[in-house]
């Protein structure tokens, strides 16, 4: 680059999309790093289909040096997931208060976080009242059924879950699974204008089975003025590590920090959450 007078061009995004003017212009934008992640917000444990309990997933999210780690175990609908009914939900919070308070004597500033995947109905409900997703942090969004729905149908079925005050981010969007099943039928971008207005963040899933958001589709969410977050949907503590992929990902896609809610300290992402929708 230097001997032909060029600015260096990160290697993710070297594909001829305006890059090399942009660099011409002075325009380099800061490219997210796995050192600029301080929590994760989609993991999964023994008390749905994950394969280590929720004590040793957390351990490995410390170590992995997180300072949060939000446990989103399957709702009661993902019956094949071994979803959670509401008292198992209250046994899993008891567990996650006594952790926290062990962490707090202990001076240790990890916490765990009260979250969950919620199903998107097929009418675009979330899968518990609302007096009682109220119980959660967070509560993150996904379809994993009736994924043949036609496009305006599936569309206005993810944006009425959007538009629930308790979402907070729309996992794996177009639920497409590597070399076993493609994306359902949906208009992206209408999905992305609801998610801003809403303060809903997109969800770059990590599972090597996923990468989903796509790269391609960065731009048009980041145009809708969409935030992002990069989750591994890890099951088991090995697939902690799996957030490697969305960052490169979220690299590709041309995000800096700035632009992905785990980045944020725990006070920070605390009050991220407390002050979403207000003006």
């Amino acid at each position: 680059y230097r001997h032909l007078g060029l600015a260096y061009i990160e290697p993710e995004l070297r594909e001829d999309r305006g890059e090399i003017e942009a660099a011409a212009r002075g325009e380099h934008p800061e490219l997210i790093t796995r050192a600029d992640m301080r929590g994760l917000l989609h993991c999964h444990s023994t008390y749905s289909d994950g394969k280590s309990t929720l004590a040793v997933m957390a351990e490995a999210a410390c170590r992995a040096g997180y300072e949060y780690f939000g446990i989103c175990d399957h709702s009661r609908t993902a019956f094949y997931a071994g979803g959670l009914k509401e008292a198992d939900v209250l046994r899993q919070h008891a567990e996650i208060e006594s952790i926290n308070s062990a962490f707090e004597n202990e001076t240790i500033t990890f916490r765990i976080l009260k979250g969950i995947e919620s199903d998107i109905l097929a009418d675009g409900s979330l899968d518990y009242p609302d007096e009682f997703l109220a119980r959660f942090d967070f509560v993150v969004c996904s379809v994993h059924s009736q994924f043949n729905f036609e496009r305006e149908k599936m569309t206005r079925r993810i944006c009425t879950a959007l538009e629930h005050p308790a979402a907070t981010i729309l996992a794996h969007p177009t639920g497409r699974v590597l070399l076993r099943r493609e994306p359902y039928e949906i208009d992206l971008e209408r999905v992305f204008e609801v998610a801003a207005a809403n303060d809903v963040a997109i969800e770059i899933n990590a599972n090597p089975q996923r990468l989903d958001l796509d790269w391609r589709m960065i731009g048009a969410a980041r145009k809708a003025g969409c935030l992002f977050t990069i989750n591994p949907d890890a099951h088991h503590t090995s697939g902690i590590a799996d957030v490697d992929y969305g960052i490169g990902i979220a690299r590709k896609g041309a995000l800096g920090p700035g632009e992905v809610i785990n980045t944020k300290t725990l006070k920070q992402f605390r009050a991220w959450l407390a002050q979403r929708g207000q003006p």
